[in-house]
């Protein structure tokens, strides 16, 4: 289907159920991240899949069995649909102006919202880091 000129430059992927069943290393996301996927749509995931997406940027979104048709409805148009994702609101926007909600835990989604992987989350506590280190290195000069 990605072969196809209308889906070539997708960012989007509407798949099948249990998506990513099988996928227990970090490969899968990376290589759908460099082909150019930023999100992808199913009822149901991979555990460690699934995971592994919000760690690398991959936004993964579940949805009922009815709107998953519905969004296929809307990807077979081809380049004539466009689906886009407001993350912040939590919908997905088909081309006929239709809304579909979906729900992410909240941590999931601030980090999605800012570009936080597991080393940016660390790096916004550098101050505290930092401060700790002086703390440790005054009282124990000799480490």
């Amino acid at each position: 289907m990605l072969n196809k000129p209308a889906y070539r430059k997708a960012k989007i992927l509407v798949a099948d159920d249990n998506f990513g069943c099988g996928s227990s290393r970090e490969h899968a996301p990376w290589a759908l991240l460099d082909f150019g996927i930023r999100c992808i749509i199913s009822t149901s995931f991979g555990d460690i899949f699934y995971n592994n997406c919000f760690k690398n940027g991959v936004l993964p979104i579940r949805v009922s069995p009815q709107d998953l048709e519905k969004l296929f409805d809307d990807a077979d148009r081809g380049a004539n649909a466009t689906i886009s994702i407001d993350l912040e609101a939590q919908e997905i926007r088909g081309p006929d102006g239709g809304v579909v909600k979906f729900e992410i835990d909240a941590f999931r989604k601030h980090c999605m919202l800012n570009g936080l992987d597991d080393v940016g989350l660390t790096m916004v506590k550098k101050d505290k880091i930092s401060g700790y280190e002086e703390k440790v290195k005054a009282a124990r000069p000799w480490l």
